[in-house]
């Protein structure tokens, strides 16, 4: 009775499930100096402690969304919420750098409460609500963000390093158990089975693609390590689409991903990801830079983390009123916003970033701009599936985002190192203003749905059935979703 009673807190754990995942994935980044010292590596060893998260988590998400589907998204959590936490336990206690690496490799799972939330959202939310639902829980990830940049400089001084990432379990451990108490139980599907080869051969394609890219500034881009990562990455994939395309229930349905709203969704998704990283490392960088290199500001570390926050809090509170505009203009037109108002902020500090404040209108507006794009785009994939396939679906799009993340910081990195002196910045903010360009076409190529605020229509939830069954006039919760 305890899931049933408290089903309108459902989706406030879900949105704190994710700003703790979210937390501890972005925590390791402002600490990166003090790990490699503290474990007496190199600067690429230290890399690594966010490198083989990014990795686990890249593989887990489509992984754990497809069990979430099969197996009910309740068991999942439970299990991924208790290996994130075990493996933060792990990376917090360590002392080498192989166990750190060993407990982010497992922490990497957590990154499966995305799909997982969004998949009881949808359960448990109805379908006037689930674009402020979304949009809510994608905010979370700026939220995190906010957090780990606020917290890192006192964290450090005050405590040590190690407790930056004993932080994000004293998130999870509660959530877990509030997780078991309050998540209601769903039926598994009947003769459910996992492609498990369709899961080898994924992971296989996509770390060799992923340790490429992250490993070609230190390896060199035409290096054989990463030419052969490619080539294998490369192979791999044809394998694994040729598999999927054959067995009954593959991990990723390529049909699925051919719908309009999905295939848009997802390529909106990677070069949002790409200009969400671009900006933070180039925003940073730029702040840090000497002032006689005659366009650095020769700012500390806590500067760059200052003009990170209005950012960060800007994508959390756009991310909370994307779903009302969903509502009132669609999705199609909040993606179209939002990529806009990110294009426009980077396009500005394109051709403005020589005073301090140039770098946080450009920040905000950037912020902002991409807390609409996320929420838009998740809730376009939510949307356009069956209900069925929502975890699946919505791994894929946070998978696709991380990749994009990855070619942010990346591809900028070499322009800035590339490109000599100022011109190196402005090429690297152009780049990103060309990105979001992209996404525009995209936004009006999105499919148009026939619900209300040009939502795609969706058969009805459990949570649809209760509002059908108890309507309430004046807009407030409907009684099963009342504390």
């Amino acid at each position: 009775m305890a899931a049933r009673d408290g089903r309108g807190l459902v989706p406030l754990l879900a949105f704190l499930g994710v700003a703790a995942y979210s937390l501890s994935m972005a925590v390791v980044t402002p600490a990166l100096p003090q790990i490699q010292a503290g474990l007496g590596t190199t600067a690429a060893g230290a890399a690594w402690a966010l490198t083989a998260m990014t990795l686990s988590a890249a593989v887990a998400t489509p992984l754990v969304g497809r069990l979430g589907d099969l197996y009910g998204p309740r068991r999942v959590l439970l299990a991924v919420l208790a290996a994130a936490t075990a493996g933060m336990v792990v990376a917090a206690s360590a002392g080498s750098l192989p166990v750190m690496l060993a407990g982010r490799v497992l922490s990497g799972v957590g990154a499966g409460v995305f799909p997982l939330a969004y998949t009881i959202i949808r359960d448990v939310v109805p379908a006037g609500r689930t674009a402020s639902a979304v949009g809510l829980m994608s905010s979370m990830l700026g939220l995190g963000g906010a957090l780990s940049w606020c917290m890192a400089g006192p964290i450090i001084d005050l405590l040590g390093w190690r407790w930056l990432l004993w932080v994000p379990v004293l998130g999870l451990v509660p959530g877990t158990v509030a997780a078991w108490w309050i998540v209601p139980r769903s039926p598994s599907r009947k003769g459910a089975r996992v492609d498990w080869w369709g899961a080898v051969l994924f992971a296989g394609w996509l770390v060799a693609a992923l340790a490429a890219l992250t490993q070609g500034t230190f390896w060199g881009w035409t290096s054989p390590g990463v030419l052969g990562l490619l080539a294998a990455s490369a192979v791999t994939a044809a394998v694994w689409l040729r598999v999927e395309t054959r067995v009954r229930e593959p991990l990723v349905d390529p049909r699925v991903m051919r719908l309009r709203g999905v295939w848009t969704a997802n390529a909106a998704s990677l070069l949002s990801g790409y200009a969400l990283m671009a900006g933070g490392l180039l925003f940073p960088l730029l702040v840090q830079l000497p002032e006689d290199t005659g366009y650095g500001f020769g700012g500390s570390a806590t500067q760059a983390a200052v003009l990170q926050l209005p950012a960060s809090i800007g994508m959390t509170v756009a991310g909370v009123v994307a779903g009302t505009l969903d509502r009132r203009i669609g999705s199609r037109a909040v993606l179209f916003g939002g990529a806009a108002l990110t294009g426009a902020g980077y396009a500005f500090v394109t051709v403005a970033h020589s005073e301090l404040w140039h770098l946080y209108v450009g920040g905000i507006a950037r912020g902002v701009g991409l807390g609409l794009a996320y929420a838009a785009v998740a809730t376009l994939v939510v949307l356009a599936v069956p209900a069925g396939e929502t975890g699946a679906a919505t791994g894929v799009n946070t998978l696709i985002r991380t990749v994009g993340a990855s070619l942010g910081t990346q591809v900028s990195a070499v322009i800035v190192a590339g490109v000599p002196g100022e011109r190196g910045f402005t090429a690297g903010f152009a780049l990103s203003a060309a990105a979001m360009a992209a996404v525009l076409p995209l936004a009006l190529l999105a499919a148009r749905g026939r619900g209300a605020g040009g939502a795609p229509e969706r058969p009805p939830s459990a949570a649809d059935a209760r509002e059908e069954r108890d309507p309430v006039p004046d807009g407030s919760l409907p009684a099963a979703d009342r504390p």
